[in-house]
C-alpha cells in the first residue's frame, strides 16, 4: 500500500490490513520529499522504529541536481534508529537490488524469516562509527 503522507485516513481503519514495514521514501532532488516524509513521521508510534522503518532515498546518480545533503538523511537514519537506503530508481540493476533488498526487510520484518526478528536485522545493520 502507498501513501503520499502521514497520517492515514481513519475511515478505512478497519480494512487495512497489518502493517510490517513502513518506508519512506525521499527524492534528493526535493526538498519537499524530505520536508513531508519529517511531518509524516510524527505519525508513527515509536515501536515501529525498532526494526519497522526505513529511509529510501531515491535520485541519488545526480549529484548535481540534488536539493538535500545526503548527511541530512543519514542524521535523520540515526535519530530515528532505521536504516537508510541509497539507489537510482533510473537504473535497472540497482532498482531491481534494491527492491530485493527492501523485499527482504518485509520478510523479516512480517516474521517469515526464522531466526530473524526486525530487531536484530536492523542492529546488524548499524554503523558503529562512534566507538
Amino acid at each position: 500500500h502507498i501513501a503520499t503522507s502521514l497520517p492515514l485516513p481513519s475511515e478505512r481503519d478497519h480494512f487495512r490490513p497489518r502493517i510490517d514495514l513502513i518506508v519512506f521514501m525521499i527524492d534528493i532532488k526535493s526538498k519537499y520529499s524530505l520536508k513531508n516524509v519529517e511531518a509524516s513521521l510524527a505519525h508513527v508510534d515509536a515501536s515501529f522504529f525498532l526494526g519497522k522503518v526505513c529511509f529510501l532515498v531515491t535520485g541519488v546518480g545526480r549529484v548535481n541536481a540534488c536539493s538535500i545533503e545526503t548527511n541530512a538523511v543519514c542524521k535523520l537514519g540515526e535519530a530515528y534508529c532505521s536504516p537508510v537506503l541509497f539507489c537510482e530508481l533510473e537504473l535497472e540493476g540497482i532498482r531491481v537490488a534494491t527492491a530485493q533488498r527492501l523485499l527482504r526487510m518485509l520478510q523479516i520484518c512480517a516474521g517469515h524469516i526464522p531466526g530473524v526478528s526486525a530487531l536484530s536485522f536492523v542492529s546488524l545493520m548499524r554503523t558503529f562509527d562512534d566507538d
